[in-house]
């Protein structure tokens, strides 16, 4: 008897992700299943406004004009099922749209949408219950414009056992696309937590794209064909294992390496990645090249889940705008930090003159001058440079004041001062995230196909608990470095990959060889990485072993000057991190640098 198999494409890792991935999938990709992850913090409270104005919006349109309209023909006629959190704030909305499309090319689907995870009705009851802020400990605010709940895979694998072709969500987890048709085609329980674990790493691989087949991916120069990028596949077993591959003749890279990067994204605790469903330990999971452009990934392990789940609200705090200027010459970079300097102040004055009052939060930055690399830049004396300003206020018209005052540096201050990039800067509502946890018990899912609507029962007693965790895993050794050693950066080491949790960031360091992780263990200690990127981390420096693929996950608490929307940082997703850590000098014994330059 043949395995089964369950091939699973990767088509959108957020919303704006490339056109070209539904037909590449869909068309080359052999594919039983088509997911879609289009959400962020910030595409929330976005879906929440276009909603707010015309009742029939508040969806990732994309998903429908563009992704199934280029496809739904193929999809229908190969019987593909696909399962989206296009939803957004609107899901019925979002299936009506997509029901019209199949009306109007004469394809019949059957299409189920997943509700519950909207909570932003219930927000004044939750206030007088006393809920707080799950980091901060601080009250809500008092205006929310979006409030959503990270559901799980249940309600997904409900709609697709009871016979959909389509599934739309709104918010979940981003992994729960995958898992729910894992859960649903393997008939996995809700209790069997090493397989549940197992499917929602296979979703977090698939999660982003094409970063798990070269995207981001340290050894950039060894990835070909960029253009036409394979998106990935899974190729999924009812153990839980699974391959990471791409469609046949296409682009990027699927390694060993690339997807060790790609595991390690956006997470925290690596032995305790909490999702809705499962609590994920990933810290013993094999990684194992298995064939050209062929990975398997095995050995996940899951513990009981929390008795919550995390919302993640938005609201309005005042407005914010960026101001860029493009300056050419010598001392580029001191030029156009004065310039940076004398808009603040010109501006400041003008505010105390109309009894305003002083910006929030100002944050100047000289691109091309290595302003992310703090104490390590070394192009300080670059010849072209881009001044980027960023400002808050809680008054708009101080902060149109502002953007008026950026084209005069063009005619008053600094020689080689040319053009605004994008012209005048717009002033733009600030929008910020908050999080707080709810009671599963106190979330009504539901799912509705065919007109009838059914609630979705998920357990909600939890039981995740750190005592319930096995140890870690002791550390190996440690490697002082003895005798001649050379001075190596990271990279020769390792390779890297960053990413934002929240005003956290994460950056995971995978060793190259296994040898050099003692190496690695001794000097980049989790008070050696603090140092290194002082300028840019405010709290503490955790470090997690992960030895299934010999690598070590840094979490870097109050990193990103608030975060995502709430940051006014050129870099507020961290996106950058690991490259700047990369450069991290390493002493070397020379055996092992041998080893590192060859």
């Amino acid at each position: 008897m043949t395995e089964k198999i369950v091939r699973i494409g990767g088509a959108s890792g957020f919303w704006g992700d490339s056109s070209v991935a539904c037909a590449q999938l869909v068309r080359r990709g052999q594919i039983d299943y088509l997911v879609f992850d289009y959400l962020a913090e910030l595409t929330m409270s976005i879906l929440a406004a276009m909603r707010a104005k015309a009742p029939d919006a508040g969806y990732a349109t994309d998903f429908v004009d563009v992704a199934m309209k280029s496809v739904i023909r193929d999809i229908a006629a190969k019987g593909i099922k696909v399962v989206s959190n296009a939803g957004g704030v609107n899901p019925a909305g979002c299936a009506e749209a997509l029901r019209k499309l199949a009306e109007e090319t004469g394809v019949t689907l059957k299409i189920a949408i997943v509700e519950g995870d909207d909570v932003l009705p219930r927000m004044a009851e939750l206030r007088a219950a006393g809920v707080r802020n799950m980091y901060s400990g601080a009250e809500l605010p008092p205006k929310i414009l979006s409030a959503n709940a990270y559901l799980g895979a249940i309600p997904i694998a409900r709609a697709l056992s009871a016979g959909a072709d389509v599934v739309i969500t709104g918010r979940c987890v981003d992994s729960a696309v995958a898992l729910g048709p894992l859960m649903h085609e393997f008939g996995w329980r809700e209790d069997d937590y090493d397989r549940l674990a197992a499917g929602s790493l296979a979703g977090h691989i698939l999660e982003c794209g094409c970063q798990a087949t070269g995207g981001l991916f340290t050894d950039w120069e060894s990835v070909p064909n960029w253009e036409d990028i394979g998106y990935p596949i899974l190729e999924c077993h009812a153990d839980g294992s699974f391959v990471v591959t791409k469609a046949p003749a296409t682009g990027g890279l699927v390694s060993r390496a690339v997807v060790a990067e790609q595991m390690l994204y956006e997470m925290g605790d690596p032995g305790a990645y909490v999702l809705p469903d499962v609590v994920c330990d990933v810290t013993g999971v094999e990684i194992v090249e298995v064939g050209p452009d062929r990975v398997r990934v095995s050995g996940a392990r899951g513990i009981a889940p929390t008795p919550t789940y995390k919302v993640c609200a938005t609201y309005p705090d005042g407005y914010r705008c960026t101001a860029i200027l493009n300056i050419i010459g010598i001392d580029a970079a001191k030029k156009a930090q004065r310039s940076a300097e004398a808009i603040l102040a010109r501006t400041r004055a003008i505010f105390r003159e109309r009894g305003l009052a002083d910006y929030s939060d100002t944050r100047i930055e000289v691109l091309g001058a290595e302003t992310m690399y703090g104490p390590h830049a070394r192009t300080a004396a670059t010849r072209e440079a881009v001044m980027r300003l960023s400002v808050a206020h809680g008054n708009r018209q101080a902060l149109e004041i502002f953007s008026r005052e950026i084209a005069p540096a063009g005619t008053s201050w600094s020689p080689g001062t040319t053009g605004m990039g994008g012209g005048r800067p717009k002033v733009t509502p600030a929008v910020k995230p908050c999080f707080f946890l709810l009671e599963k018990a106190k979330v009504e899912t539901s799912v509705t196909l065919a007109g009838e609507r059914s609630a979705v029962t998920v357990p909600v007693s939890g039981g995740f608990a750190e005592a319930l965790r096995d140890p870690a895993p002791a550390q190996g050794g440690t490697l002082a470095p003895q005798g001649s050693t050379q001075t190596l950066p990271l990279v020769r080491l390792a390779w890297g990959r960053s990413g934002d949790k929240g005003d956290s960031a994460n950056i995971g360091v995978i060793a190259r060889r296994p040898e050099f992780l003692p190496l690695l263990r001794t000097q980049l200690t989790p008070a050696a990485v603090k140092q290194y990127l002082s300028h840019l981390v405010e709290g503490e420096v955790e470090r997690f072993e992960v030895p299934g693929i010999h690598a070590l996950n840094f979490l870097l608490h109050e990193a990103l000057g608030g975060g995502g929307m709430a940051s006014l940082r050129v870099d507020p997703l961290a996106k950058g991190y690991a490259q700047i850590l990369l450069d991290f000098p390493v002493e070397v014994p020379q055996e092992l640098a041998a080893l590192a330059l060859h």
